[in-house]
């Protein structure tokens, strides 16, 4: 009678265990047996072409480099500056703060530069001379809307194209005279009131009804702003408009003042 097989043997060399249960490996499709049914234990072909977790190389993600992301890719997205890794929300130079990054710092410079020329050229020119029209004053705005945008403070994710910057001053007897900052143009006025009392560290008790008000006024008027008008609104009105680089004035009034009696004296 013929002598009956059951079982496979295991292909690992020097070994040809006979096992009643092999097992097929999912990579090279061999027979092995208990001790060699790991890829890492019989030295699977696909190891070499693929990852650990049997997935394939091209879908290994690459995580981002910038502190405190945490997001990943599966492709690589080097910064041509410094030569990181990062993930597309921070690819560009300004969004992982690149020590490569020069163009604003050039930029920078090259404004404060022409705000020097243009200051050290008025200073050159004859005190007894008489500076009249509309250009002479629209080269002063300029100037004074420049020097704000080199120090002013506010919301940095504004895009430029909403920003409108003031010089503000504070109300009188506090330890600060006045400080640059820029908002959003579609703020409410009660908006730049509460924006401006946070970066200026000024005490607001507009929600109290026995409390005097922070309010912001008009530095040639003296007239109090309405809280639910829009900045864009004063910037284009007929009568005493507002300037982007000009002036406004913050101060505590009382519930029934509604100016500024001598909003000179805050300016001087």
């Amino acid at each position: 009678m013929a002598e009956l097989e059951i079982g496979q043997h295991c292909d690992v060399e020097h070994c040809g265990q006979l096992d009643f249960l092999p097992f097929v490996c999912d990579g090279c499709s061999r027979v092995f047996c208990l001790t060699h049914r790991s890829q890492d234990s019989h030295g699977c072909p696909e190891l070499t072409t693929g990852s650990s977790s049997g997935q394939p190389e091209d879908s290994t993600q690459l995580p981002c480099t910038y502190t405190g992301c945490g997001a990943k890719e599966l492709v690589e997205v080097l910064c041509p500056f410094c030569k990181k890794h990062f993930c597309l929300r921070h690819r560009h130079q300004p969004d992982h703060r690149c020590d490569q990054l020069e163009a604003p710092k050039q930029r920078m410079a090259a404004t404060q530069q022409l705000v020097k020329q243009i200051v050290d050229s008025k200073k050159s020119e004859p005190p007894n001379k008489v500076r009249r029209g509309a250009k002479n004053a629209s080269t002063a705005a300029k100037v004074a809307l420049m020097k704000l945008k080199l120090h002013a403070l506010g919301d940095k994710t504004l895009p430029q194209s909403e920003r409108v910057y003031f010089q503000v001053y504070l109300p009188l007897g506090g330890k600060d005279k006045s400080k640059a900052m820029f908002f959003c143009k579609k703020w409410s006025i009660g908006k730049v009131v509460d924006y401006a009392a946070t970066i200026a560290n000024l005490k607001n008790d507009n929600n109290k009804v026995t409390s005097k008000k922070l309010r912001v006024c008009h530095a040639n008027t003296g007239a109090a702003l309405p809280m639910n008008g829009s900045i864009e609104m004063w910037l284009s009105a007929a009568e005493n408009p507002l300037h982007n680089g000009g002036n406004i004035i913050m101060e505590y009034l009382d519930n029934e003042c509604n100016k500024i009696e001598y909003p000179s004296v805050y300016l001087s």
